[in-house]
Order: C-alpha cells, then structure tokens, then sequence
C-alpha cells in the first residue's frame, strides 16, 4: 500500500519498510506520522440556486481533503461559478436573501469561472494527495445534496471520490438521540451559507464527535472487540 508522510500542510509518497523509517527520521522539528492513501478524507461543500436537480444552478464549490486526524493538506479550493440573471431572479426568497447576505449573488454574477474549469480545479486539488480514483470518500453535511448536484454537473469529480460518504449529520442524528448532552453542547455554527466556511464547519463538529462520543484511542483491544460482536 502506497503511504504519505503528512506534515503540516503536505505530504511525501514514501515506500513502506526501512525507507519510510528513514524518510521519518529525516523530518526534524516538524511531527510526522504515516498514513495511509485509503485513509484521506474528501470534503465537499457545494452553494447551489435551490435544491432541485431538474432546474437549479451549481453556483459555488469548495474542496478541503484531510488526514484521518481530520488535519487539514494543502490550502484546498473555493471557486465560485457564473450563472446568468435569470438563475439568479428564479431563486426562491429564502435562497435570494441568504446569497445576497452572504454576498456569494454578487460574485457569482462577477465569476468568469465555467462549471468545468471548476471542476477541473478541484479535480487537480484532490489529486495532490489522493492518486488514486475510488479511494477517498466523500465527507460533509447532508452530502448526498451535494452528490447529486457533483454527479450531474462535475461527472469526472463524482466517479473519482468512492461511492461511500462520510455524512457528519447523520452522526448528527444518532448523538441526539444517544447522547443528547453532548448534541445540546456542540459548538455554534456561523452559519455562513458560504462553501468554504461550511466545510470546515463540518470537520469541527465531526472532531467534536469524535472527542465526545467515540471510544478514545486506541480502542478496545481485539478480544473486547470480539465480546461485544458476540453479544451482537
């Protein structure tokens, strides 16, 4: 398995075995830890005219990929994308005031960017660090949304991200109902309504999660693991 030696905001291919050991010890004064391709998690927000596929404009995308530690590689890509005027007047009252708060109406009017050198930018993003297609899966709020809106207007983008989703609100969901003080004590969201800002909205609150409500590393030794399957 190919593995990458994440720092910071880059990582290095390196060879599994002695060679990585010794690319490890090489960094000096910088934390460096082995992680596996197949680990790397795609984030993907999407700001469209409405939701509905059979008539409403991708309008804004943003991309951020992250290690398993939900650390951030590379500077990731926001791109807002032009639609016409009338895209834009067909919006529903909710969606026309919530763009033109957030100031995304004025550039997308602004945007010379065309849906496909949008995707073509998150496509060269994503595979900085993920080489390989169908191995990253795709992660964020309510994702399935946004799939639907990748796979009809970003085809390429949407057949190179693995068919499985992380989905941060269904995680969401499940903390409700399980542990509702953890759910009543989640951090506010600002509530941007921008790509960007949301997804790294998301990646704090499944870092929230992952602090509240999962088992704490390394987890259960295998026999634990075993019990509680039998029990199952």
């Amino acid at each position: 398995m190919w593995e990458v030696i994440a720092r910071k905001r880059a990582i290095v291919p390196v060879v599994p075995g002695r060679v990585a050991r010794k690319h490890v010890a090489a960094v000096r004064g910088v934390a460096a830890y082995a992680v596996r391709v197949a680990d790397l998690l795609v984030w993907i927000d999407c700001e469209m005219t409405g939701l509905d596929l059979g008539k409403d404009k991708l309008i804004e995308v943003a991309a951020l990929v992250t290690d398993p530690d939900l650390n951030v590689l590379g500077d990731g890509v926001d791109l807002v994308i032009h639609a016409d005027d009338a895209a834009l007047d067909a919006m529903p009252p909710v969606v026309r005031d919530m763009h033109a708060k957030s100031g995304l109406t004025d550039e997308v009017r602004a945007s010379a960017i065309t849906m496909a050198e949008a995707e073509e930018a998150v496509l060269a993003y994503v595979r900085q660090f993920v080489p390989n297609p169908r191995t990253a899966p795709l992660c964020g709020n309510s994702i399935a949304t946004d799939r639907g809106f990748l796979a009809r207007d970003m085809p390429a983008l949407d057949d190179f991200l693995h068919y499985r989703m992380i989905d941060v609100s269904s995680i969401k969901e499940l903390c409700r109902r399980w542990y509702p003080r953890v759910y009543f004590g989640q951090p506010a969201k600002g509530l941007a309504h921008r790509a960007l800002a949301d997804i790294r909205e998301s990646i704090r609150e499944l870092e929230y999660y992952r602090r509240t409500i999962f088992v704490p590393l390394p987890g259960p030794d295998v026999e634990t693991a075993k019990s509680i399957a039998a029990e199952l």
